[in-house]
């Protein structure tokens, strides 16, 4: 990223669609229209990954962490495949066009999805559907198996199931493969759909000169295919469960600290093993997206280890990391410029030191710029270096404008005003923070859409520490106009990003 250039943040799932979800299906591809004609080079989503049932839908908490999303797949672009009628089709629930309803689009999709693959079974070519579970054989099996599994010892989680599966015995398992085998072919069939769809979109994207950028959460959850069938990389008792869970300590988001009680990984097994499992992890994502950043990247310098069973974060303590001896494996296995960290939270000097020394980009946040920091904060634009990304507010934040409204205070606006020169009322506040971060030092600048459409704290994505209600946010497909594109078009020749 030594040019200067723009980027929107938009995730799959807020895309238009009359089946109530985002998908990787028509919409999608007008989204890169639109970002081709404003001229932008990079699409930033959030991970791709299928939630556990008990995350609230966050794409952060995940089966597993190399397996696409079923919800994401495009039912008008099975129609074309011939795996659907228009009559499958045609009759669709009626979904709020601005927020996702997940359990009733979950439950509309399981029923395409059924006679998708029933159908699929009937067809007499099956070619690509095999290469590709002969490519992706190291993940797809254990993942396929570990949903059937769930489903089938539904609610409870793998640890609790009878010792033998729990311990995914060989002979079990063949056994399960073989009793279950039409189910575990339709996990299987899911996945081929699902990274036939997103290739076709990536191909398309990078067509019109868009790179995309993924995500990558440091952690997995507990519940997942990946702590199943790898229970060596975490940090687990003899009964498989979690020894001390994920976290962060108190912050500015949460006086209790943020419990996300991922199991934490055994760095000394892993660095045994040569770091495979992460190895593998990266090279899988680098090859569906151009650059990955990896989420809460302090993890690998010290992390904050919480008991297992603790009501909060607050008794945790910061425990060592891989740091060099995992960066350097990594590295010589990936390009150093894919990889972009978040470097937001809590951040201490050792941490910003790691993230010097290895040159990475890191991100810096309009939003956090005029707090009790100002002038000095990093965030503040007139601070950032070349090597970062900027944004005026990531997934986690509320939106500019409903940050100006619900959280800045006096002080705050005053700083900001300070900065601008002038006051600005609430209805222009996101084109000044916009243009702050396009004409700032950093090479590469992100803005969320809810941001270019000036929407308030009703489009906020996630709001960190609270369980329900994130992740539903939705884009109308009228609010992507003409005029807009022409907007940030002149922006971006303006702050010479294009």
């Amino acid at each position: 990223m030594i040019k200067r250039a723009n980027g929107l943040l938009l995730h799959i799932t807020s895309l238009p669609s009359k089946f109530g979800i985002g998908d990787l299906g028509p919409q999608a591809y007008k989204f890169i229209d639109f970002l081709n004609r404003s001229r932008q080079s990079y699409w930033q989503l959030l991970p791709l990954n299928p939630p556990t049932c008990k995350s609230n839908n966050s794409p952060y908490n995940c089966v597993s962490a190399f397996a696409g999303n079923p919800l994401l797949i495009s039912p008008g672009l099975l129609y074309q495949y011939g795996l659907l009628s228009k009559e499958d089709i045609s009759e669709v629930p009626t979904f709020p066009d601005s927020k996702v309803d997940y359990r009733k689009v979950k439950a509309y999709k399981a029923r395409l999805f059924s006679i998708a693959f029933e159908k699929f079974k009937k067809q007499s070519t099956k070619s690509d559907y095999k290469k590709f579970c002969l490519q992706n054989k190291y993940w797809l099996d254990d993942y396929a198996c570990f949903e059937v599994l769930s489903n089938y010892f539904y609610p409870r989680l793998w640890c609790d199931w009878p010792k033998k599966f729990r311990d995914s015995n060989k002979k079990a398992v063949k056994s399960v493969k073989e009793a279950l085998r039409n189910r575990i072919g339709k996990q299987k069939f899911l996945q081929f759909i699902f990274f036939r769809q997103w290739f076709a979109l990536k191909r398309y994207c990078n067509k019109k000169g868009i790179r995309i950028i993924g995500d990558v959460p440091i952690y997995v959850a507990y519940n997942s295919a990946d702590a199943w069938s790898n229970p060596q990389n975490f940090q687990l008792s003899k009964g498989k469960k979690p020894a001390a869970v994920s976290g962060v300590p108190p912050d500015l988001f949460s006086k209790t600290g943020q419990l996300w009680n991922n199991p934490l990984y055994d760095w000394n097994t892993l660095k045994r093993n040569g770091y495979e499992w992460w190895l593998n992890r990266i090279k899988h994502n680098l090859n569906l997206f151009d650059l990955v950043r990896i989420d809460h990247f302090r993890g690998l310098v010290k992390y904050w280890r919480i008991p297992a069973g603790a009501k909060n974060a607050v008794n945790g303590k910061w425990v060592d990391g891989p740091k060099d001896d995992f960066l350097k494996t990594l590295l010589k296995h990936i390009p150093h410029s894919s990889i972009i960290v978040e470097d937001l939270g809590y951040i201490t000097p050792d941490v910003r030191e790691f993230v010097r020394k290895y040159k990475f980009p890191g991100m810096r946040v309009v939003l956090f710029a005029f707090g009790s920091q100002f002038p000095e904060s990093p965030h503040c634009p007139g601070n950032y270096i070349k090597n970062c990304i900027a944004y005026t507010g990531t997934h986690d934040n509320n939106t500019a404008k409903g940050w100006f409204t619900k959280e800045a205070n006096l002080k705050t606006k005053t700083n900001l005003f300070s900065y601008l020169g002038r006051k600005v009322p609430p209805s222009r506040i996101h084109w000044k923070l916009i243009r702050l971060a396009m004409s700032s030092a950093a090479n590469l600048v992100i803005i969320p859409v809810q941001d270019i459409l000036g929407l308030d704290h009703n489009a906020r994505m996630n709001h960190p520490a609270r369980k329900k209600g994130n992740w539903r946010w939705r884009l109308k497909s009228a609010q992507l106009t003409k005029k807009l594109s022409g907007k940030i078009l002149n922006l971006t020749k303006t702050y010479d990003r294009i």
